[in-house]
């Protein structure tokens, strides 16, 4: 059985595609400036049939001169937990870890598999992982529960 892919928010091709044609550079450019084997990750990123890991969007951002928020797919009704962790480049081990969280729970609050926003000083240990503030934590989390349990 293999390794789960830590996914996240989708990534924009149409974005990527041409923030790295106005960098002048080649899809296998890219990869090496990122740590990639090879173009062909990067054509699938900008074709849609992969999605790159968590920890490789702020090195991809960079090398585009973008912020990673301008690389991923707009979402209009605001940012979920999974979101946010993937914005600050980390994966769902690292930021578990971080926080001192088993990474069934964090992946289940990602899901927003919870009855209430979690206790004050692990919403402060978030924001601060997440480089976010706890305002902007809790609406992730409540858009995550938002997203697991719509309303009729």
């Amino acid at each position: 059985m293999g390794v789960a892919m830590d996914t996240g928010p989708t990534i924009d091709q149409e974005a990527l595609r041409c923030a790295r044609e106005r960098a002048g550079m080649t899809q296998h450019e890219l990869a090496r400036r990122v740590g990639v084997a090879g173009g062909e990750r990067i054509s699938m990123w900008e074709r849609g049939a992969s999605q790159p890991r968590a920890e490789l969007l702020p090195p991809l951002a960079v090398a585009l001169g973008l912020t990673p928020s301008d690389l991923l797919v707009p979402d209009r009704l605001g940012s979920d937990l999974r979101r946010l962790r993937f914005l600050a480049g980390l994966s769902s081990a690292e930021l578990a870890e971080t926080i001192h969280l088993s990474k069934v729970t964090l992946k289940r609050w990602e899901a927003g598999h919870l009855e209430r926003l979690p206790v004050s000083g692990t919403l402060e240990a978030l924001a601060g992982a997440l480089g976010v503030t706890v305002p902007t934590v809790c609406r992730a989390m409540t858009r995550s529960m938002e997203k697991a349990s719509p309303r009729p």
